[in-house]
């Protein structure tokens, strides 16, 4: 099973393209974020912002093998996002994929869904 990517291997455009996107998060992304760090989800080490291959993960648990994206409508079924999820496939991730709206809005359903897949996991 591949490990969590050592900070040398990824190119150095990503790793300052992750922390330039970890000052601007959206409302989703914050709200997120919030609800990961919540103190069921703490024992998970989930990351925020990680660049991996040529992607950047919106938040990841290496350990569980599971990312968690937040898309707004531009990201709905492109063709970046089907390489993306193929190339995740491939490295033996599973994709948890919510709307902003629902983060948002029902961030109780969205929290009881990720802890749901992180426990078959």
């Amino acid at each position: 099973m591949p490990q969590e990517p050592s900070h040398r291997s990824v190119p150095k455009r990503l790793r300052q393209f992750a922390k330039n996107m970890r000052h601007e998060p959206t409302d989703a992304e914050a709200a997120m974020w919030r609800l990961l760090r919540d103190r069921r989800l703490s024992a998970y080490k989930l990351r925020r912002q990680v660049p991996f291959k040529s992607y950047i993960l919106d938040f990841v648990c290496f350990e569980k093998r599971l990312v968690i994206e937040i898309d707004g409508s531009q990201h709905a079924e492109s063709r970046s996002d089907t390489a993306r999820d193929a190339m995740l496939a491939a490295e033996g991730f599973s994709i948890a994929r919510y709307w902003n709206n629902d983060v948002l809005q029902q961030p109780a359903s969205v929290l009881e869904d990720i802890l749901a897949k992180l426990a078959r996991r």
